[in-house]
């Protein structure tokens, strides 16, 4: 396995030559031979067939192999061969049909089930629940009843019978695929819905697909001739396998042979569909296409432009009030509350807390990346003077990767598993800024180099498995500037990597910032790494911020004591032969949090006060807020400070 993934690697990414390489194999040139074999005897037959499928030798009735007629005849004396002929092409032309609609109706259904979500797929689910319980048979005699002998609209009728259960399969799969993170780094990145489920979802979901339409294309086959059999399928004198089989059943006493042609031809090509769906399905597994070819005219539309509100703003990203809810096994939960953020053009600002005060939540908010049924439900988001909370979902997707983008927590779970390092940074490349395939290859690797990776040609073709957490994060960042963003969210984007690597990513981020003048939010619950990266910082406790200001300021003088139990507990703060300082409890869940001071369950300096109602923001000193009524208890000696104002 591992040599095979080398030998694609070294070879490039071109889906021409690995569809050479598996259908060379044996197991797949048997099959697809003979269906091939099939098709153009049955499109041929009028210029290949030694006979009319209606032409009669009554002095050859029943006669087995010769050399007159190679197969033999049936009771007319017509030819066995030439009416195999000719009856492949009702037989196969009604497996397509088959085929046809059922991908179109069962896959298609089951993509955008599975990926939208929602009350498409609640309504999807219940219609598939519905005619899986139909019995397929009766209704299709039914169907038989009613059109008659037209046969398409019987064939289209078993496709929309059939393609309930393939469409559970498929929107089984979509969903698994749909929660990875690389699906949703990809909408980060600003990648339309269609491009993400051709690119990133398909491939992935093309196996399970391939395996059942290749037994439906079998099992239509099979239907087909078993309506000819009972006699539902073309009327006399127009030949069809089931036919065959059925007159070859009627005088099985007098001529055995008979039925082993059509029987022959049926079965073989029942198990070629199964097998050729095998090859095909352990081919993409290995190595998806990935539609490059098709998508070379990428969506160039620039950063919408957002409709202003009156008010403005001097920060590049200014939040007001904000709050978001997501839905809760009680109901719709607030997770974030009255949260006030700025960031101004070219700064580098914080947001620290441990896990589970709602710092990502907040990201995605700006990104409109929320939870399925999450939303931001009061406040404004002004990004550049134009709330984004009044941005459509296409707007949103034109922005996300262009303006803002996002750095995840997990960058190798960021990446798409099957596609190689350039094919994924030069996706986004040519979304952004188009150009010819070498134009976009120079400018790739110009990224990759832009991020200090060693060899940027090699790194580039190599797979997400292939590099380390440092390199993958490097890529990451780099995935993260095709668009060359205004503003750069960072979610935990060192908290894998050990020291140095830290302290690499971390550097490269501050050099990249000064050369592009992005505007970085980084999402944290390291002090030291903020200490060394960041201008400003937001403190974030339970949906709340309860603390903001400049980060000296918080490092020396903190008025929250949450700040000061996060200080507290930083190793390089402890004393040596003591124990290291840790904050009682834990992050209370929404459905939890107290009325008054979320913190205050927590808090050695909480009173009666702090939990009667919602605290209000104190200024101390300028540009220092503090959301907490004993901020003045935590100066030197208890000291007042005349500047504190609610």
């Amino acid at each position: 396995m591992t040599a095979g993934i080398e030998e694609f690697v070294a070879r490039g990414t071109r889906p021409g030559r690995r569809w050479r390489t598996a259908l060379r194999r044996p197991l797949a040139l048997l099959p697809l031979g003979y269906l091939a074999l099939l098709v153009a005897g049955s499109a041929l037959a009028p210029v290949l067939a030694p006979y009319s499928p209606v032409a009669t030798d009554l002095d050859q009735v029943l006669a087995g192999p010769g050399r007159a007629h190679w197969l033999g005849t049936d009771a007319l004396g017509r030819d066995v061969l030439t009416r195999l002929m000719y009856g492949g092409q009702v037989s196969l032309l009604h497996a397509g049909i088959v085929v046809a609609t059922v991908v179109g109706v069962g896959v298609t259904g089951g993509i955008v089930a599975g990926y939208l979500d929602g009350w498409f797929d609640r309504a999807f689910t219940w219609v598939v629940d519905v005619l899986l319980a139909i019995p397929v048979l009766m209704t299709l005699l039914v169907v038989l009843t009613v059109v008659g002998e037209h046969q398409t609209v019987v064939m289209v009728a078993l496709g929309v019978l059939v393609s309930p259960g393939l469409a559970r399969v498929v929107r089984g799969a979509t969903l698994a695929v749909r929660k990875e993170l690389y699906v949703s780094a990809a909408r980060v990145c600003g990648l339309p819905h269609h491009r993400i489920v051709t690119a990133h979802v398909l491939p992935r979901i093309a196996g399970p697909i391939i395996v059942q339409v290749s037994l439906l294309a079998g099992g239509a086959l099979l239907i087909d001739a078993g309506l000819s059999y009972l006699g539902f399928g073309a009327q006399p004198p127009d030949p069809t396998w089931g036919d065959m089989i059925a007159q070859a059943a009627s005088v099985i006493d007098r001529q055995p042979w008979l039925l082993v042609p059509p029987g022959v031809v049926l079965g073989l090509a029942i198990l070629a569909f199964g097998l050729l769906g095998d090859v095909v399905r352990d081919a993409t597994a290995e190595h998806p296409e990935p539609l490059r070819d098709r998508l070379h005219r990428a969506h160039r539309a620039p950063a919408p432009a957002l409709t202003p509100r009156k008010e403005t703003s001097a920060a590049l990203l200014s939040l007001r009030d904000v709050a978001v809810t997501l839905p809760g096994a009680h109901g719709d939960q607030v997770v974030v509350e009255d949260l006030d953020l700025d960031i101004g053009r070219g700064e580098t600002v914080a947001l620290v807390g441990e896990s589970g005060c709602g710092k990502s939540i907040t990201g995605r908010a700006i990104l409109d990346l929320l939870p399925a049924g999450g939303a931001v439900t009061a406040g404004s988001l002004l990004f550049d003077g134009a709330d984004l909370a009044l941005a459509g979902a296409r707007a949103m997707r034109r922005l996300r990767g262009s303006r803002i983008a996002l750095i995840s927590q997990d960058p190798v779970g960021a990446l798409d598993p099957v596609f190689t390092v350039a094919h994924q940074v030069g996706e986004l490349v040519r979304l952004r800024h188009g150009g010819s395939r070498a134009e976009v290859r120079e400018r790739t690797l110009g990224l990759l180099d832009d991020v200090n990776l060693p060899e940027p040609e090699l790194v580039g073709r190599r797979y997400p498995h292939e590099l380390s957490g440092g390199m993958a994060q490097r890529v990451a960042i780099a995935m993260a500037l095709a668009g060359e963003p205004s503003l750069l969210i960072a979610d935990e984007p060192t908290t894998a990597l050990d020291v140095t690597v830290q302290a690499e990513v971390l550097g490269l981020l501050r050099r990249l910032q000064a050369e592009r003048g992005m505007a970085i939010l980084l999402i944290t619950h390291d002090w030291s790494v903020v200490a060394g990266f960041c201008r400003r910082a937001y403190v974030m406790y339970a949906g709340h911020i309860v603390e903001s200001g400049v980060v000296g300021d918080l490092l020396a003088r903190p008025r929250h004591p949450y700040t000061e139990g996060l200080l507290g507990a930083m190793p390089s703060r402890a004393r040596r032969g003591g124990r290291l300082a840790a904050i009682p409890g834990t992050v209370p869940e929404p459905a939890h949090w107290p009325r008054g001071c979320h913190f205050a369950p927590r808090c050695a300096l909480a009173t009666a006060e702090c939990a009667e109602a919602p605290i209000p923001v104190f200024e101390p000193a300028t540009g220092h807020r503090t959301r907490c009524l004993h901020h003045i208890k935590l100066l030197p000696g208890g000291e007042r400070d005349d500047r504190a104002t609610a």
